[in-house]
């Protein structure tokens, strides 16, 4: 029996182990480095690298206000956005489960975001921001339309917002999806019997029953909120000024357009990876306890 137990590990790691080995390559390697370089004076380019201890996140903490006001920014962009795009994944997949013809249509149509680089719908989404809205204001009495959508700092922030949700719900979509189908139809056709509401179907039966789908979306939403860069750049660059200026642009601007300091935007992303490994641990932990008192 034990024999068996141990052959039956060694073939599971055997299909596992090409993709850890990937992993460790491309992302816990570069990890353990990037603390590494994160303590040293490293420009990128010259091989000769001073190591400097906690310099770089003293000066982090003490002299960086635009971090700090970036890490701002990106904190409300996370907060709105698991909201937004939870929420309206979620009515997209309770629509398109009640409907009896069409279903595979409609999940394409809405997939179809998710399948193309936000760098290019960002792209696409800034020229319809500043060209095609205009149009539309100024040959129709959508006058609204035709406000400033990038140089006003509220507006901007509406724009990230839309053009993030556009990008993301298809995929929590299909995970909503996907919940909903385990749901037994026999307690849905029971309530039904009972008189119960499609409100009270959706409080007390759906909504409980997918409490897994919600914990795996909300993980993915903010674990990519917080290292969101394509969506802003694309659309703002970080502007007007810095109002919109995410974590992730602010590290990008250390590292490569502003003074090549590698090692200073390093010290950067390991105050991001920590402060998103910290929300993680505490939003799973959550989630958890409320699948067990569910």
């Amino acid at each position: 029996m034990f024999h068996n137990k141990r052959k039956q590990n060694l073939v599971m790691l055997c299909f596992v182990m090409p993709a850890f080995l990937l992993f460790a390559a491309f992302k816990l390697v570069p990890a353990i480095l990037g603390i590494w370089y994160s303590m040293t004076s490293w420009n990128g380019i010259n091989p000769n690298y001073r190591f400097i201890g906690l310099e770089n996140f003293l000066e982090i903490f003490k002299e960086d206000k635009n971090f700090w006001n970036s890490m701002i920014f990106t904190l409300k962009y996370v907060v709105v956005v698991a909201i937004v795009m939870n929420l309206f994944s979620l009515i997209l997949a309770l629509l398109i489960e009640s409907l009896r013809k069409m279903k595979g249509t409609f999940r394409t149509i809405f997939y179809m975001p998710n399948m193309i680089s936000m760098i290019i719908g960002g792209y696409m989404w800034n020229f319809i921001f500043t060209q095609v809205l205009y149009y539309i204001a100024d040959n129709s009495p959508l006058k609204f339309l035709g406000v400033s959508w990038f140089g006003d700092t509220r507006y901007a922030f509406i724009a990230i917002i839309i053009v993030a949700v556009w990008g993301g719900s298809g995929y929590l979509m299909v995970i909503y999806i996907a919940g909903l189908q385990g749901v037994p139809t026999s307690l849905v056709e029971a309530a039904v019997v009972d008189g119960a509401s499609v409100l009270q179907r959706l409080k007390y039966i759906t909504l409980p029953l997918i409490k897994q789908s919600f914990t795996i979306c909300l993980f993915v939403t903010l674990n990519s909120a917080f290292q969101v860069f394509d969506v802003v750049y694309s659309l703002t660059g970080g502007g007007p000024g810095r109002a919109t200026q995410v974590v992730a642009i602010n590290i990008y601007e250390e590292a490569f357009s502003r003074s090549n300091r590698f090692g200073y935007a390093t010290a950067k992303s390991t105050i991001l990876f920590l402060v998103i490994l910290i929300v993680t641990l505490i939003q799973v932990n959550v989630m958890k306890r409320r699948e067990e008192e569910m």
